[in-house]
């Protein structure tokens, strides 16, 4: 396995979007193929988007979600993303940084490009899903020298996703999120309504008892997804709170919270939806 950490380029500091002086970065999870069974394979990559309300990134979403999806056969890859104090689209374009890596390094790395998934978990959910229904817009073309084929994710990976504002915002990602923009708005960030049939395939699950994320932001997706006939694969938990990530002991807090067994079993659903992808 490559495990490796790459700075990403900060191209947007000229352009009047900050981010308190950070640069972004990624650790890479990388599988080796071997000349006597797998020298030509072409893995997925899974591109990972951790949560903590674009004010901290949480390490039980990052290292731990990689190994899952490297159990799978996929390549994986962590982005550390910009977060508050920041300017938006600051974490978007980290976001775009990182994929376009990954598609320039696609032979280096024998990945599928057209198996690249980008995942995220509840801010970061917000942040994978804004690339996914801006990846061909004028806020890539904007900031950024690259096609919008170069930053194009092939499908989504949305756990427990903030997505809305309003009645069911998660109003700290969303207020860090913005930062001190004065060019956008809660407009901007209120994914739902930018759905169009360009959004490429999502797998998305959600919890009925998630108090801090409630269900409406992952159902709102949802039904963007179906009026614009995106192929959506979209599970409910009956159980469960926020921040879950893999729901078993691997990612429990100290005190033995964050294990769900009836949640736990959202990685195998999601490699047989890769199956058919």
């Amino acid at each position: 396995m490559t495990h490796e950490k790459i700075m990403l380029p900060v191209q947007y500091h000229d352009k009047g979007i900050k981010n308190n002086g950070y640069t972004p970065f990624m650790t890479t999870y990388i599988l080796d193929n071997y000349d006597e069974y797998c020298a030509d394979r072409k893995r997925p990559m899974v591109v990972i988007c951790p949560g903590g309300g674009y004010e901290m990134l949480s390490t039980r979403e990052a290292e731990a979600v990689a190994i899952k999806m490297n159990s799978f056969g996929y390549n994986a890859c962590v982005v550390w993303y910009s977060l508050a104090p920041m300017s938006f689209p600051a974490a978007f374009l980290d976001l775009c940084e990182a994929v376009k890596y990954v598609r320039s390094h696609s032979e280096e790395w024998h990945v599928d490009t057209n198996k690249v998934i980008v995942a995220g978990f509840s801010a970061g959910g917000h942040l994978a899903a804004s690339l996914g229904v801006y990846w061909n817009s004028p806020l890539v073309s904007k900031y950024l020298p690259y096609s919008a084929q170069e930053v194009k994710p092939d499908g989504l990976l949305l756990s427990y996703p903030v997505i809305t504002t309003g009645k069911y915002t998660h109003e700290g990602s969303i207020k860090n999120v913005l930062g001190d923009t004065k060019e956008y708005s809660e407009e901007d960030v209120r994914l739902e309504d930018h759905v169009t049939s360009s959004v490429p395939p999502v797998f998305m699950w959600h919890t009925d008892e998630d108090g801090c994320v409630p269900l409406e932001n992952s159902l709102s997706f949802a039904l963007a997804c179906r009026k614009n006939k995106v192929p959506l694969e979209y599970h409910v938990f009956r159980r469960g709170g926020h921040g879950l990530s893999l729901a078993t002991a691997e990612t429990s807090w100290p005190n033995g919270a964050g294990i769900q067994d009836a949640c736990s079993v959202w990685p195998a659903l999601f490699e047989n939806w890769m199956k058919t992808f």
